[in-house]
């Protein structure tokens, strides 16, 4: 440990998390990388995931906010405690390797242009498997986690990717300041996506990092394709669509987002999510209204190209239908030798 002012604020939400928090934060403080400060925010909890937290050092402090503020907004709230140049989000159902910090840090500061950095996401209940390799992006308004459920194998190298996953991610303070941070409205599901785009927005990029490894329960706390998650991240996916994407693709792709969401309707019908899914598709129009006041504001600002933004997206229909990755190793980003 130091005495030296933290590089890294690393925050985890909690909300009933039950023992997996404890494991989580058991891991962080064995971490290679120690000039980090961790804040732990937790949601209003009613279960004894707090009680069951090992004995904490000087670098580890706790947030009881007392109610339930959702993902995004518990870690806007852990984030405005700290000062470090660099934010970690850490899910608490997320255990990290030894060297996890420090790989993702060395990768993040190789370029100037990354401001959001990625990890490996391996399953906890099935190691062979990957949970995910960063979030990718369908022009269309879709996005997903690359590889997800598919054999640890496939793990692509380091490289660029749209945005990453922040179960288990790493952003840079200034970047993440500039555009307002996580959108509280999100509640939670999508917030990284939404955040990702409005960053490359404003030209920052984002690096996967393969030695960068945590071990991710995947919605151990929500529950994987349950009706809270379906709700929100088809409420949010729309959001994120129509408030970021530059105005002439918007227009042309509109069409296209809205027939796949209506097929997502039918399939859910089909998988008796009909009800969680016809909620959110309603309550995404109904919330428009704020969405294009919000969207207005991020046009204003943007600085990166339509290009250059339709450029980092996942084109290929085949990728989307896969869920494959998407991590592009002929990049303009440094990165790190090897």
């Amino acid at each position: 440990m130091t005495s030296e002012p933290a590089l890294i604020d690393v925050i985890i939400v909690n909300y009933n998390a039950r023992g997996l928090l404890a494991r989580s934060v058991h891991c962080l403080s064995q971490q290679s990388f120690t000039n980090f400060r961790a804040i732990i925010v937790d949601n209003g909890s009613i279960d004894n995931s707090l009680t069951q937290l090992p004995t904490l050092d000087s670098r580890f402090s706790i947030l009881r906010l007392g109610e339930n503020t959702g993902f995004a907004k518990g870690n806007n709230i852990g984030i405005a405690q700290g000062t470090a140049p660099w934010i970690a989000c850490l899910n608490p159902d997320a255990f990290a390797d030894t060297h996890w910090l420090e790989t993702l840090y060395e990768h993040a500061i190789a370029d100037p242009d990354i401001v959001m950095a990625g990890s490996t996401q391996i399953s906890a209940e099935d190691t062979d498997l990957l949970d995910g390799a960063g979030d990718l992006y369908a022009p269309i308004g879709f996005a997903w986690r690359g590889l997800y459920h598919r054999p640890i194998a496939k793990l692509p190298p380091n490289g660029e990717v749209f945005g990453p996953c922040a179960a288990a991610a790493l952003y840079r303070r200034d970047a993440f300041e500039a555009v307002g941070g996580f959108d509280e409205d999100f509640f939670c599901y999508h917030e990284d996506v939404d955040l990702a785009f409005r960053l490359r927005l404003m030209g920052g990029k984002a690096v996967q990092v393969q030695g960068a490894i945590v071990h991710h329960v995947g919605s151990g706390i929500a529950g994987t394709e349950s009706p809270f998650a379906v709700y929100h991240g088809t409420r949010n996916r729309s959001w994120t669509f129509v408030k970021n994407m530059p105005l002439v693709p918007l227009v042309l792709l509109l069409p296209f987002h809205i027939g796949l969401s209506l097929l997502f309707l039918l399939r859910a019908l089909v998988k008796r999510r009909f009800s969680p899914t016809g909620r959110g598709i309603c309550d995404a129009m109904a919330g428009f209204g704020t969405v294009w006041k919000k969207r207005q504001q991020i046009q204003a600002s943007r600085t990166a190209s339509t290009w250059a933004l339709l450029a980092a997206m996942t084109w290929s229909p085949v990728r989307f239908l896969s869920r494959d990755a998407d991590v592009r190793t002929k990049t303009s980003i440094k990165l790190p030798k090897p």
